[in-house]
């Protein structure tokens, strides 16, 4: 292949490859009441029963996800009080299967036959070829609920591509899921309105 269409088919895939180099963690979607007062709120405790213990049991998993709860909710200075909690805590865990459909920039040499100059030509040619890409999406989703009211105050949802295949790639994946989901959580215990909007 000519040096220079060698050279084209590199600056079409390069896009592609810093795309790829971005996704590096999992989409992170927040909502909350806007009615609700964060400043009341000192301490915490799980829902009972959690929405991912639905079956009746714990497994790793759900474990390591309480405790990376339980990091972040005393990181903010909240106390955890299973009597009589200001919030309650509830998380969710969903796969589905997805299916992606994309193009991506093609370049080929097509050969004419020239009757002037008595031989074949090249002649460069550029498409998109359509591409199919199935693929698992999981959704890590957190729930603030006001105990007393049993209102929902403040929600987080993690969404990205299940590629992890041990139980210690998993159990790594719920804890940056966690964390990226409390890096929009914006109070503190006893703390005001938050500085920025929630995205």
């Amino acid at each position: 292949m000519p040096r220079f269409f060698r050279s084209l088919r590199c600056l079409a895939v390069a896009p592609l490859l810093l795309l790829a180099a971005c996704a590096t963690g999992p989409r992170v979607r927040t909502d909350m009441d806007p009615e609700a007062d964060f400043s009341r709120y000192r301490s915490w405790a799980f829902y009972q029963p959690l929405a991912m213990e639905e079956s009746g049991y714990t497994s790793y998993l759900t474990e390591r996800i309480r405790a990376a709860v339980r990091r972040e909710m005393t990181a903010r200075g909240y106390v955890h009080d299973e009597r009589s909690p200001d919030l309650r805590i509830n998380f969710q865990g969903v796969v589905r299967e997805k299916t992606d459909v994309y193009t991506v920039p093609r370049t080929d040499i097509q050969y004419f036959y020239s009757y002037r100059a008595r031989t074949y030509v090249g002649v460069p040619v550029w498409y998109d070829e359509a591409q199919v890409s199935h693929y698992r999406e999981g959704t890590l989703t957190l729930d603030v609920v006001d105990a007393a009211r049993n209102r929902l105050v403040w929600t987080g949802d993690a969404i990205g591509r299940v590629v992890q295949r041990t139980p210690q790639e998993r159990a790594e994946a719920a804890d940056q899921a966690v964390a990226a989901i409390f890096a929009r959580y914006p109070f503190r215990a006893g703390g005001a309105a938050p500085a920025a909007p929630v995205r």
